[in-house]
């Protein structure tokens, strides 16, 4: 048993970083203190002061350790990397942990090449984002290329090398052909400078050249190569309608700000990128009831920075905790000087004040929407009470699935739903590590056994620790438990929770010759649903979600296991490097479609091994 009263008698009076554990050994908080022992007190003294989520947390606190760190800067680095590790349920953390996409050019090969990269590397190259509409994204890597007749093939091409024939992009006039020498470097960085200058916002001297073109073209009667000139003016007026100029200065910044309402706060984040914004991204942060505006934003900027390969100059904030202590730590991610500032008058303090009313219309909308989801949802749970014959209205369902190829790869999926909508904290996958080819009955037999043996081990640890139920992973059982399949299936699931004494109404998705659902199986009856009823738009969601979630983990499992038999195949790619490819890169496509440079930035890959396998592929093809 965990001695609370002497560990905290005994706590260091040094910088370091202290971790909050349940019952079942799982981190659940981690925090940052300059003096240890008073930070960790605090949470065991009275708790009237208190918010309802450190309350919350404080009754789920079975045990805690430290760290001790000779600086608090080394516990900030600390922090950050241990709350990425552990995603623990009381920190505040970022839902969608988004690696946002770039526009490089490749200013750093002879004949550079334009495209979109979520990798930003100090490389040599040219990178203008990031961008958080990838639509956007896609859309002006099109028109510049319809605009500049730039190479797209990853090809080392050096000036004055061996001449080959010019590809089809050629032929229809989307690339220059350097690769054939049709076209010199110094010709070609000219049309790299061009794309750069548009990229930048410095667009009036191109559109103003190419009208220039048009005219000319027009007066010498070349009415076709006028209108393709037309057509680039309005691609770069396209380009440049994405961006609007908000200030006049051409440095890199971010503005973030907050507004919360009685439990939840909405992060938002504008991207100016040379004086233009570029994009904007918001976060709703949940149970955030009774924390200060300026620790929320402290946090939510050693989340949002920690997890994204580019951090700006400046950083513009409405306040903030330990503002000097993020300002080293981004300093020392960034390499160069990075500032958290608070505008107190100008351009600045207006743009700041629009982020925050965006911040505040965008919170207006999700609960807006919320509410009409709740309703929505309420409905049907109240149908499928009445449907299914049940005293309560079902809060939480659970529904599995299998998932194989001739029984290879075989796995298990748990998807939850709580209220109506997903809960994807929840969901849980199985490795079928029993079952011998083919076999759903038996693969499906193991998971709800393992599932539910889990959840009965759990919940005598929590009693005898006097804890919450939401301390464990599966201690919470369903209301009504939905099976991807009829009576089969149904008897599978019966049979395991009668031998484990658990009474819960399994139900059976049943499908038509379209492979449509069409009813439940329920106590052994067929019961037909309304297609267009809330219920049965409920009970869809929940099929399509685990057939989602079962199939993407044996994709993911049959593509690991094809990975490394390919790449087995690369000459000096051993074990080590094959295991940080997979994790960089995560599928063949990827490692194929890589670049030299994103090749090297692989952990343990050198040169030469990436030259190889830039060669096995294309040998390959």
């Amino acid at each position: 048993m965990f001695d609370f009263e002497h560990q905290l008698k005994i706590l260091p009076d040094k910088p370091g970083v202290y971790l909050m554990k349940n019952s079942l050994g799982e981190v659940i908080y981690v925090g940052k203190a300059k003096v240890l022992k008073n930070r960790v007190r605090q949470y065991f003294q009275s708790s009237k002061n208190h918010s309802e989520k450190v309350k919350a947390m404080v009754k789920n606190i079975a045990e805690f350790e430290y760290i001790v760190t000779d600086s608090e800067m080394e516990a900030l680095i600390l922090e950050c990397n241990l709350i990425k590790k552990y995603r623990p349920r009381y920190n505040i953390l970022l839902k969608d942990d988004k690696h946002y996409p770039f526009i490089k050019v490749t200013t750093n090969e002879d004949f550079p090449r334009v495209f979109m990269t979520r990798i930003h590397a100090k490389d040599g190259a040219k990178y203008f984002g990031p961008y958080t509409d990838y639509g956007a994204v896609y859309e002006t890597l099109d028109l510049v290329k319809k605009v500049f007749p730039l190479r797209t093939c990853k090809m080392s091409i050096k000036e004055g090398e061996n001449k080959i024939r010019p590809c089809l992009n050629y032929h229809i006039g989307l690339c220059s052909a350097p690769c054939a020498g049709l076209a010199s470097k110094e010709e070609y960085w000219k049309t790299v400078q061009n794309i750069i200058d548009l990229l930048s916002g410095k667009d009036k001297q191109i559109a103003k050249d190419l009208r220039h073109q048009m005219e000319e073209a027009a007066g010498n009667l070349e009415f076709e190569k006028a209108a393709a000139l037309r057509d680039k003016i309005t691609a770069v007026e396209k380009i440049v309608e994405k961006q609007k100029i908000i200030i006049g200065n051409f440095e890199d910044e971010d503005f973030i700000s907050i507004y919360s309402d009685e439990t939840d706060t909405c992060a938002m984040v504008f991207f100016l990128r040379d004086g233009k914004v570029v994009g904007r991204e918001h976060y709703m942060l949940e149970n955030t009831s009774g924390i200060e505006k300026g620790e929320i934003i402290s946090d939510f900027i050693k989340e949002f920075y920690g997890g994204t390969a580019f951090i700006p100059k400046n950083i513009y904030v409405t306040e903030t905790e330990d503002s000097e202590l993020l300002e080293q730590w981004l300093t020392m991610k960034r390499e160069s000087k990075v500032w958290i500032r608070i505008p107190q008058r100008g351009d600045k303090k207006e743009l700041l004040e629009m982020v925050t009313k965006n911040a505040k219309l965008t919170m207006e909308q999700f609960k807006t929407k919320i509410k009409q989801d709740k309703e929505i949802q309420r409905t049907s749970l109240k149908e499928l009470a009445e449907i299914l014959d049940l005293e309560d209205m079902p809060t939480r369902i659970e529904a599995y699935d299998i998932s194989n190829i001739q029984g290879v790869d075989s796995v298990g999926s748990m998807i939850v739903f709580e209220g109506g909508k997903a809960k994807n904290s929840d969901y849980r996958r199985f490795k079928i590590k029993s079952v011998i080819g083919a076999n759903d009955y038996d693969s499906m037999r193991e998971i709800l056994t393992r599932r539910f043996k889990h959840g009965l081990e759990e919940i005598e640890k929590i009693r005898e620790r006097n804890l919450e139920l939401s301390a464990g992973k599966f201690c919470v059982f369903p209301d009504v438990i939905l099976m991807d399949g009829g009576k089969g299936q149904v008897n599978v699931a019966l049979e395991v929770l009668s031998s484990l004494n658990i009474d819960i109404p399994v139900c059976g998705m049943v499908k038509d010759d379209k492979h449509n659902t069409r009813g439940l199986i329920y106590n052994n009856n067929e019961l037909l649903i309304r297609p267009s009823s809330n219920v049965m738009q409920l009970i869809t969601r929940i099929q399509d979600e685990v057939h989602r979630f079962a199939i993407t983990y044996h994709r993911s499992l049959r593509d690991k296991r094809v990975l490394h038999s390919v790449l087995e195949d690369i000459p000096n790619v051993g074990e080590k490097r094959r295991k940080e490819l997979l994790k960089k890169f995560g599928s063949i496509e990827s490692i194929k479609n890589a670049s030299f440079e994103e090749l090297l930035e692989t952990e343990s890959i050198d040169k030469k091994a990436a030259q190889n396998i830039i060669d096995y592929f294309r040998n390959a093809k």
